[in-house]
């Protein structure tokens, strides 16, 4: 396994601070951010101080029912390649569902959702990753992903999930220690056993981030400072092994240089206090751990039926307000339900920062009534129009100037669209119709 070091997520906002921080050793960058033909300046001086830039694919949905898509799988080859990485990281979530296999609309979830850890979603990631590992020219590590609600019906722990996922396939493990504390608060689970099952030898790097806490429930903010029940779990991983890499993620409310310098020298100290702790080893690759042959196995088209029904039926609970799955805890239904629909309005405020100066404080209640009726369908950037096109039909809110200055940011922005059926489409064209008549 390669030797990273010690890393830092790459931002923009924090682009110049990461360039001058002293003692790192790579970096990690969003893949959808970048454009393999235009990247960030900062990135390029970094790769020629021979800093090390590795691609992060948020939107890839290796844990959904359906396989890969191969559009995307190309996307982050092409970053892969551009950027010289060593490999290449996803999630162990779904990010979409519906469509094709359920006979129903295709919904987008806009975040990471977890995986239901029994063998039918097994089987679908393992195919999906394989699918995934022949299309990229580099190595596939996968990360473990925070969750605010579990599904019923569970067959094996996260450990025992991650060690039949890597012993089936070979793939490489991101573990986020962040991510082992969050599902401790909010889903009762041991990260000691967690790191206890864990195939430590198939660890490629390590994520380190903060949250925070709201009426009993931690949420995996990435904007908060890293508190010390992460440090204290990165020190129990780095008793057990010497992690090939740790990388400290921050993604809003950035701080001052000083203070990212303060945490990536506790995340040494934890790793320090780890390796004294006298327990520390390095495990050589086994056998058991290997990609294991091709099984001649029974297709997974009945596992992909099953693991889509219940997926979608998740998914139109949260964002469609659709009755909530058996077995499923609704308080806890509703704070993610909650949470998918703040995040969307503060993403949909960054790639259009426009509606919130023309809206003013009436853009973040007037996106949250619109998200709670208006699933996603077809990502932040055709969200934004919609939320706008819909607002415009709707008469408000705002005075006339406040409604002139939405017109012309809709008209400038939709353009013509393509002959389709989506109905976002058709939304667009009615709302032109309409807006060009005034």
């Amino acid at each position: 396994m390669e030797r990273l070091g010690t890393g830092i997520g790459w931002r923009p906002e924090i682009a110049d601070a990461v360039e001058h921080l002293p003692g790192i050793d790579w970096v990690e960058a969003v893949a959808e951010n970048l454009c393999p033909g235009h990247l960030p300046d900062s990135l390029l001086r970094l790769r020629e101080r021979g800093v090390t830039v590795i691609p992060h694919g948020v939107s890839l949905g290796l844990g959904g029912a359906d396989r890969p898509d191969a559009d995307r799988l190309t996307a982050l080859a092409e970053r892969a390649e551009a950027l010289g990485s060593p490999l290449v990281t996803e999630h162990i979530a779904f990010v979409r569902a519906g469509g094709p296999l359920t006979a129903s609309p295709l919904l987008e979830a806009g975040h990471l959702l977890p995986v239901p850890r029994t063998r039918d979603a097994l089987d679908v990631l393992c195919e999906n990753i394989r699918i995934a590992q022949d299309a990229l020219p580099v190595p596939l590590a996968v990360e473990n992903i925070a969750a605010l609600l579990a599904w019923p019906g569970e067959e094996m722990t996260e450990g025992q999930f991650l060690y039949d996922l890597a012993d089936r396939t070979g793939v490489r493990l991101l573990i986020d220690v962040a991510n082992l504390h969050t599902n401790h608060v909010n889903r009762g689970e041991d990260p000691a056993k967690a790191l206890a099952e864990l195939p430590v030898e198939a660890i490629a790097y390590v994520h380190v981030a903060g949250g925070v806490e709201r009426d009993g429930v931690w949420h995996d903010s990435h904007a908060h400072p890293v508190p010390a029940p992460v440090l204290d779990i990165l020190t129990d991983l780095a008793s057990r092994v010497s992690p090939p890499g740790v990388l400290l993620e921050r993604d809003d409310n950035f701080p001052e240089a000083a203070e990212l310098e303060r945490e990536l020298t506790s995340i040494r100290g934890a790793l320090d206090k780890g390796r004294v702790r006298g327990r520390a080893h390095v495990v050589a690759p086994t056998t058991a751990l290997q990609a294991s042959a091709p099984q001649v196995s029974t297709s997974t088209a009945p596992a992909r039926q099953r693991l889509a029904l219940a997926q979608a039926a998740l998914l139109s609970a949260l964002v469609a307000g659709t009755p909530v799955p058996e077995g499923f805890d609704r308080v806890r239904l509703g704070v993610q339900a909650r949470a998918l629909g703040a995040k969307r309005a503060d993403v949909v405020a960054k790639v259009a920062p426009e509606l919130p100066e023309i809206l003013g404080e009436a853009y973040r209640p007037a996106f949250l009534a619109y998200a709670h009726t208006h699933p996603m369908t077809g990502g932040y950037r055709r969200d934004a129009l919609d939320f706008a096109g819909q607002l415009l039909l709707s008469g408000g809110p705002g005075n006339a100037e406040v409604r002139r200055e939405l017109r012309a940011w809709w008209l400038e922005r939709s353009g013509p669209a393509p002959r389709s059926a989506r109905p976002a489409v058709r939304l667009a064209r009615a709302t032109r119709r309409v807006l060009l008549r005034r």
